[in-house]
């Protein structure tokens, strides 16, 4: 009589997103498959299709995933009111800007960004994920203003969103590895332009 088959345990959701991240930033979700996560994660294509769906709703989760623990690491951090604003914005900025190239992170943010146009789950997915990097870089520009660093008449919310702007725009050429381009001049400029965008 053949023995019963055991069924192997599922594997927790972070290893899935821990290796999804990993696959995306080497090789790009359009190389990634659900067979090749599944084989490498022992599990099959089917069973990871049955908790995410499609390969974009992993790519969102993985994402959310990503930047949940960096997402408590600032908010604990800008809290602090006992350090000055200044240096919690130069902090917001270094957590903010990649790492390298190839950060992990900032593979994940471009795949999410290059494919939301088409999908209005990504796109609604992106939002809630950017949202809290606004709201708690909108409530230290608002500290500033109210503890007299900031004149009084500073927009704040468009502040907020220009700086974010800008720090994007200095850190795609970062994470895909342009030539010339470094982390340290990456926050020297941030710096720079923040600064001088909120009138310091």
């Amino acid at each position: 009589m053949a023995q019963p088959r055991t069924r192997r345990p599922a594997r927790p959701r972070e290893e899935v997103y821990a290796a999804a991240r990993t696959a995306i930033a080497e090789h790009g979700l359009a190389r990634l498959t659900m067979a090749g996560l599944g084989e490498q994660l022992g599990m099959s294509a089917g069973h990871l299709l049955y908790y995410f769906g499609s390969k974009d709703q992993l790519l969102l989760e993985t994402l959310r995933w990503s930047e949940a623990a960096l997402g408590e690491q600032r908010s604990r951090e800008l809290a602090r009111h006992d350090v000055p604003v200044l240096e919690r914005l130069a902090r917001y900025l270094e957590l903010y800007l990649p790492e390298g190239p190839g950060d992990p992170r900032w593979a994940l943010w471009i795949e999410v960004w290059s494919r939301s146009p088409g999908t209005a789950e990504l796109r609604e997915g992106q939002l809630d994920i950017e949202a809290p990097w606004q709201d708690d870089l909108t409530a230290l520009l608002d500290e500033g203003r109210t503890t007299g660093l900031l004149p009084a008449t500073t927009p704040v919310p468009d502040r907020a969103t220009q700086l974010r702007a800008l720090l994007d725009g200095l850190a795609i050429p970062l994470a895909i590895g342009l030539p010339h381009t470094t982390r340290e001049a990456a926050l020297t400029q941030a710096t720079s332009a923040a600064h001088a965008l909120l009138g310091l």
